[in-house]
């Protein structure tokens, strides 16, 4: 059975061979700016002009939370844009922006794109930098989606 590989490095440079599809975790306000989508935009500007259309046109599509987007970067790179966060944090604010349901509906899209891709997925420690989230709480949730699904996964920790 597969397991959770964990890293030292950068998630936006994964380390497999194939088709590699790099997860993280949007908010559902249309907010692209901070966290690990600076590291996505640093090096692909097509995944943050996905979300913002995507955002933009949320009137007549299925922008919510628990939804995702693959969006092509490389030949054998794409991105996942996954809602997974209601709103942001702000410093007066209680409680997290993280929301494990949603997390984990768009663990379960990403099963089929990655099977369809015969891709791997690789991610920073997704919902536990900005949206406030527990990884003892989202890794069982990767476990069980994509581990369990027989999908290789890469948790990347940034040096």
């Amino acid at each position: 059975m597969k397991q959770i590989t964990y890293l030292k490095g950068d998630a936006t440079s994964p380390h497999a061979s194939g088709i590699k599809i790099i997860a993280h975790v949007c908010n559902d306000l249309g907010g692209w700016g901070k966290g690990f989508v600076l590291a996505i935009s640093k090096r692909w500007p097509e995944p943050e002009k996905d979300y913002r259309e995507w955002y933009r046109n949320r009137n007549g599509n299925d922008f919510a939370l628990g939804n995702i987007r693959i969006v092509q970067v490389e030949p054998s790179i794409y991105v996942a844009n996954m809602i997974g966060q209601r709103g942001i944090k702000v410093s007066r604010s209680t409680g997290a922006p993280i929301r494990y349901d949603a997390i984990e509906a768009c663990l379960e899209k990403l099963v089929k794109e990655a099977r369809q891709l015969n891709a791997s997925v690789h991610m920073p420690r997704i919902g536990c930098g900005l949206a406030g989230g527990k990884w003892e709480k989202i890794e069982p949730l990767i476990e069980k989606t994509l581990v369990n699904n027989d999908i290789y996964v890469y948790v990347y920790d940034f040096e």
